[in-house]
């Protein structure tokens, strides 16, 4: 299983991901977008991972390739590669699946719960999940559930956590793959986000409760990572 990781900012990389892989023995080949590195030869990898960023899917002025990403992910849709994209990441696969993105009513910074919808348990990936756990959250921007895909998960901030496509293509708002390594540095680089709001917690106490989550939430994505590499 060769992995292609897309990586959109110096501190959003693969985290927990990368660790797993690692365990597992797959290669991981990292695109940094951000540094003008050239996309991958669409044969040279089985797996893709789209990471997050702060920045718009549509943000083309200010980063000139997220154009050709946009097409090459719509490419590795339609050449049936597994692919994984996670906040920023999920946005780019609801659009390249025909949905729109734009800003959500809530911005939500923190950890907060997610609920497994009903007709999760139809998708062989999220079978046997716990209906209810607490996720890492930094998002501005939602989107609608693509049209021909399973809507996984919501939550009281965000209607759109999660969904599935194929059976091999998933799409995760919140941060599965996070370390307190990718929490600090998300702290270091976007604190100036955080603000008053129902959906807000400022970094102590998110310091706090990655503690206490972060355990549950990287097995819950090894066993969905386990899945899709299966």
């Amino acid at each position: 299983m060769r992995i292609q990781v897309f990586q959109h900012v110096p501190f959003e990389g693969p985290a927990h991901i990368g660790r797993w892989a690692a365990a597992k023995g797959y290669p991981v080949h990292i695109t940094r977008l951000y540094d003008g590195m050239p996309l991958p030869d669409m044969g040279a990898f089985d797996f893709l991972v789209l990471m997050g960023g702060p920045m718009n899917i549509y943000d083309d002025d200010l980063h000139p390739w997220l154009p050709q990403e946009r097409l090459f992910i719509q490419k590795a849709l339609d050449g049936g590669k597994t692919v994984l994209g996670v906040c920023l990441g999920a946005q780019l696969l609801a659009d390249a699946l025909g949905s729109p993105v734009y800003r959500g009513e809530h911005r939500e910074i923190g950890w907060f719960p997610v609920e497994l919808i009903e007709q999760a348990s139809s998708s062989a990936l999220f079978a046997d999940f716990p209906a209810r756990f607490h996720a890492f959250h930094w998002h501005g921007d939602t989107f609608h559930i693509p049209a021909q895909a399973l809507h996984i998960a919501r939550n009281q901030a965000c209607e759109s956590q999660a969904f599935c496509w194929d059976d091999r293509v998933v799409g995760l708002q919140f941060h599965l793959e996070s370390t307190t390594e990718s929490v600090d540095l998300l702290l270091e680089n976007c604190a100036h986000e955080i603000r008053q709001g129902p959906f807000m917690q400022y970094p102590d106490t998110i310091r706090e409760l990655t503690a206490r989550y972060l355990p549950q939430a990287q097995g819950i994505l090894e066993r969905l990572l386990d899945r899709l590499a299966g």
